[in-house]
This record gives structure tokens, sequence and C-alpha cells, in this order.
């Protein structure tokens, strides 16, 4: 599925689990957040996971992989509903974003000149 004529990406996949239209238009309409926020992301991969093995706390994962320029993202959030695993993965996401955003804004503004102490200079001739 493709946002808005831009070159963001999203993919939905289900593992053990049926995805149905509800699902995927939940899930597009959750990451519109991220790809608000950030327009470097070239690709958005969400997958819901379904383990009937797992205790009913930890059934459904969802995992979350952001394909940016510079290093990747990956989260997995584990809850016991669906919809509020999808719902809890685009919060972390979100959060891994602003992070980042923060971490080269304050390195983008960071002095690197050393101090300057006079009292260290040879005295001139």
């Amino acid at each position: 599925m493709i946002n808005d004529n831009r070159a963001h990406e999203l993919i939905v996949s289900g593992i053990h689990l049926d995805l149905t239209p509800s699902l995927k238009t939940y899930v597009q309409e959750k990451s519109d957040r991220l790809f608000r926020h950030e327009e470097r992301i070239v690709r958005l991969r969400v997958e819901v996971e379904c383990d009937p093995k797992q205790t009913p706390a930890q059934r459904f994962t969802a995992k979350g992989h952001i394909e940016i320029h510079g290093p990747d993202m990956n989260a997995s959030v584990t809850t016991d509903e669906c919809h509020k695993a999808v719902s809890l993965l685009v919060d972390k996401l979100d959060r891994m974003l602003r992070r980042r955003s923060r971490f080269f804004k304050v390195k983008r503004h960071r002095t690197t000149l050393p101090e300057f102490n006079p009292g260290l200079l040879p005295d001139p001739i």
C-alpha cells in the first residue's frame, strides 16, 4: 500500500493470523502518524503475530521495522489484544523516531571547539 503518492511504503503482514480489512485500515491509520512526523521513512513493515501456545496475556505480538535513511529501527510489543498491540507498537516507534530526531538536533548544535585559556600561552617576545 503506497501512502499519498510519496515514496513511503507500508507493508502489513499476519503470521498465524488472517488479516481482516478492518485490521489493515487500523494499521494504516495508526502508521500515518509516523509518516507525518518523519518524512525520511522509506518503508514501514508491520507484522502481527498470534501465538495460541502463549499465555492469554502474551498472545499477540506486533513487530515493526522502519527502513529510514540511516540505521533501520526495529521494535516489538506483546499484549493480549491485536489492536492494542498495534497501537502500542506505533507509540513505541514514534518515541524512537522522536529520540533519534532530538539526538541529531543536539549533535548538530553541539559546539566542538575547545575552551580557550589564555594563561596557558607563552608570553610574546
